[in-house]
Parts: structure tokens; C-alpha cells; sequence
């Protein structure tokens, strides 16, 4: 099992019933290949760098989860193959990030 922090970017026109629905699927798919969901954050509407598809901003998620290696190619099929999503990018967590998405996810307790 290997530790993998995904952030994606969803379309800025879906609804707040649409985002809920597909944060709820991609979860459930996760969960069902055997994941360990660690944390799940939701940053909310941000302003993009640059522009993506005419579109100025999205909405910007992070999962935090352990699962095996072999799952993360069918996870991010599905992302291409969804057009709700703008980007997204998945990351291998080591021993340091691991320790470091601890202590982010401590101060973000504090501060709420």
C-alpha cells in the first residue's frame, strides 16, 4: 500500500450538487479498489494562473489516501474520461510528505 495525495479541478459552472456528486463517485471508486481515505479536502472556487479550457477558475479538491500502485491508472482513465474535470494530479507520497500532510492537516484543525 502506498501513500497518494490527488488534487483535482473540477468545471466552475457545475453546481454545488454536481461537485458533491462527483467527489462522492471518485471516492467511492477509491474506496471500492481497496483505498484508505486519509483526508479529504475541499478548497473551494479559486482563480486558475492561467486560463484552462476559456475558463478562469474551477473548484479545487485533495484526497489524501493509501492504496495500491495498480489503481491509480484506472482512477485517472477515469479522470480524462470525465468532463468535469479541468486537471488533476496525482503524487506519490514519501516518508517527508507524509509527515508534512500531518502537521498541514493539525495547523488547518487549529485554525477552524
Amino acid at each position: 500500500m502506498n501513500h497518494y495525495e490527488t488534487v483535482f479541478i473540477l468545471n466552475p459552472v457545475l453546481s454545488e450538487d454536481q461537485i458533491k456528486e462527483t467527489v462522492k463517485k471518485y471516492e467511492d471508486f477509491l474506496v471500492s479498489k481497496g483505498a484508505k481515505m486519509i483526508a479529504k479536502e475541499d478548497w473551494g472556487l479559486k482563480k486558475l494562473a492561467y486560463p484552462i479550457q476559456n475558463k478562469k477558475s474551477g473548484f479545487y479538491h485533495l484526497f489524501e489516501y493509501t492504496v495500491a500502485g495498480e489503481v491509480i491508472e484506472p482512477l485517472e482513465l477515469e479522470f480524462r474520461r470525465d468532463e468535469r474535470f479541468m486537471r488533476y494530479l496525482t503524487v506519490k507520497l514519501d516518508k517527508h510528505a507524509v509527515a508534512w500532510a500531518e502537521r498541514r492537516r493539525e495547523r488547518n484543525k487549529q485554525k477552524a
